[in-house]
């Protein structure tokens, strides 16, 4: 019973532990190509999950579990910025998924702390997805005209 939230908030905090690996990289990159507003967003991002792959560890240890700090996932580099708006979205849908999932789950195991918590992470991560969508849907349908919009720090 509580092997499984631990196994949950471990997978939720890699998944983490991931999308911040991930964010830095674009946040660097699009600094680098002269896109620091749309860069500073991203890194905005990743401090959030940062907060909560620590949020993740207490409970973690609070249940007895060890906390893993390595993600399996390598991160991709060199995409061209449409590539890493839809990166973003894909790890922001990913998140969303889990952790309504884990909150179910959480429920039935009858562990209303990592209910909640997962619950609560579900609410950041679906303001980061539709930030990143609104961003990408923007981009998508004004194209250089918006992309020289998020150039400004």
């Amino acid at each position: 019973m509580i092997q499984t939230v631990i196994d949950l908030l471990t997978e939720a905090r890699l998944m983490e532990l991931e999308a911040i690996d991930q964010y830095m990289i674009h946040h660097d990159e699009l600094e680098n190509k002269d896109l620091g507003k749309l860069g500073s967003q991203i890194k905005e991002i990743a401090v959030a999950k940062r907060k909560h792959a620590e949020k993740l560890a207490e409970r973690i240890l609070f249940l007895n579990g060890e906390v893993i700090s390595k993600p399996d996932a390598i991160s991709k580099k060199g995409q061209k910025v449409p590539e890493m708006l839809a990166t973003d979205v894909a790890l922001e849908r990913k998140a969303v998924k889990i952790y309504n999932e884990a909150a179910a789950i959480c429920g039935s195991e009858k562990d209303p702390e990592s209910k909640d918590l997962f619950e609560k992470l579900l609410r950041d991560e679906e303001g980061h997805l539709h930030l990143l969508e609104n961003i990408t849907a923007h981009a998508d349908k004004l194209s250089a005209a918006y992309m020289a919009t998020l150039g400004d720090k």
